[in-house]
């Protein structure tokens, strides 16, 4: 495979198993394209896949989850912890092998164009594919959900990029776009208080004047009746996951509360938890394309 795309979309559907594993059959059925991982959580109510392929097979995979999603999820019954407007809630496509960020954007926009098109869900376009420089943070898209989303779209700046000013009945609408990669990263506290959660997210969060490349909220896992800071980190080089793990355990001292575990979801690069192995065990002049066995057999 000369070229590889990797696809990551999210799907409001955390909990029923057998809707989870229809969308991994779908993953599954695309020549050219492989489901490395996928994930679900009951309190997010939300399941992420990582799939890796050529443009073409990704473009049809993208699709394909789509119209399974819009056929599984039925929004107006969905509830849960992570803010959501669609059955899939965003689909990015991020460059790997061979790939220009360009080429990412152009297979954005055909994706879009065809699920409106052929399922009539229409879309936003975020990141590097935004119509709009306010279009650009998810965060912003999906401000007001999928239930504030209607009366959103007769707003004069947020027209559709993709089909008519409102929603699927079902289905709602989906951000579509190219973006570079990203580590979803989540801190659990001991303690119930969501307040703590959220006051922690706020201190960290680039948007707020923490960290540029970190957007954080603060979210209750019923199941264990514990608070959770949820993040994404979009660019570990500029702010390493270890700089905001001992930040948010800066910030819950204030409170008495303290880290009692972190979660990845999805996949990440080696090299963002090399370097937090580097950081705690303090390894002296440590050189991570010399000094680790997997980059010399890649």
């Amino acid at each position: 495979m000369s070229k590889i795309v990797e696809c990551i979309p999210n799907f409001s559907e955390g909990r029923v198993a057998e809707r989870i594993e229809e969308l991994a059959a779908v993953a599954r059925s695309v020549p050219c394209v492989t489901l490395l991982d996928y994930s679900s959580d009951l309190n997010h109510n939300r399941s992420v896949y990582t799939l890796i392929g050529d443009p073409a097979g990704i473009a049809e995979v993208a699709f394909r989850l789509c119209k399974k999603a819009s056929e599984l999820i039925d929004m107006t019954k969905q509830s849960g912890e992570h803010p959501r407007m669609g059955a899939t809630d965003v689909i990015p496509f991020v460059p790997i092998r061979n790939v220009t960020v360009d080429e990412c954007i152009d297979i954005s926009k055909n994706v879009a164009k065809r699920i409106w098109d052929e399922l009539g869900i229409p879309s936003f376009l975020y990141e590097h594919s935004a119509s709009s420089q306010g279009r650009q943070n998810l965060a912003a898209v999906r401000k007001g959900q999928f239930e504030g989303m209607p009366e959103k779209l007769l707003q004069e700046e947020w027209a559709p990029d993709f089909g008519e000013r409102k929603i699927h009945p079902t289905a709602g609408i989906t951000a579509i776009g190219a973006r570079p990669p990203l580590i979803a990263y989540n801190v659990n506290l001991n303690t119930s208080d969501i307040e703590i959660a959220k006051a922690i997210a706020k201190a960290i969060r680039g948007s707020s004047g923490g960290f540029k490349s970190c957007k954080a909220i603060g979210i209750m896992l019923e199941d264990r009746n514990i608070a959770q800071v949820s993040m994404n980190m979009v660019n570990c080089e500029e702010t390493p996951i270890y700089r905001v793990f001992e930040a948010i355990k800066f910030e819950a001292k204030r409170w008495g509360v303290s880290i009692i575990g972190s979660e990845l979801i999805g996949l990440s690069h080696a090299k963002a938890l090399i370097d937090c192995a580097e950081y705690y065990l303090q390894i002296e002049n440590f050189d991570y394309n010399t000094q680790v066995l997997e980059n010399h057999l890649l």
